[in-house]
């Protein structure tokens, strides 16, 4: 049901797109994160980002970002714990007033967790890949035509909640 409707947004987003007079535009950003994962402490991360906007409500963007570099206590042991993203995503904007805009994100990643340290004298060292759909929704103020500012909540995988602060520059 969730990806009937956010095809169905999508559709109506990009419809509209078709009638706008703004002209095409590059963008990169970056952000730092607050990322939540389950059965973990929450950890900050970072990440760099390029976009294109077809449209002032359509934009097409990949990024990587590093969600988590944490070190926990397993069986009183430590170990490390590191989460990266990769992700490419298209991304809906409405323009409400003052600068403001709300967004929404739907697209593809990948999510690669790490795992090493020693347990109980044995050294440990576990790696996976995991790709999953992406979505997200995220508020942007304009500063300048230049500058954005955004604030975003993301989901890039069943266990993981992003809360990212962004800047972007447009070209």
């Amino acid at each position: 049901m969730f990806k009937k409707i956010a095809v169905a947004a999508a559709l109506v987003i990009a419809s509209s797109a078709a009638f706008a007079q703004q002209a095409p535009q590059f963008y990169v950003g970056a952000d730092v994160a607050s990322t939540k994962v389950d059965g973990f402490d929450r950890d900050e991360g970072a990440g760099i980002f390029v976009g294109y906007k077809f449209s002032p409500n359509v934009a097409v963007e990949a990024g990587w970002h590093q969600l988590a570099d944490m070190n926990e206590r397993v069986f009183g042991d430590k170990v490390s714990v590191k989460y990266e993203q990769t992700e490419i995503s298209l991304i809906g904007t409405l323009p409400l007033s003052n600068g403001f805009s709300v967004y929404g994100r739907l697209g593809y990643n990948e999510v690669k967790g790490k795992l090493s340290g020693t347990v109980d004298g044995v050294r440990v060292s576990e790696s996976g890949t995991e790709d999953k759909v992406v979505y997200g929704a995220g508020l942007s103020y304009a500063f300048t035509p230049a500058i954005d500012g955004r604030l975003e909540v993301q989901k890039p995988h069943s266990d993981i909640t992003k809360i990212a602060a962004g800047v972007v520059f447009n070209f």
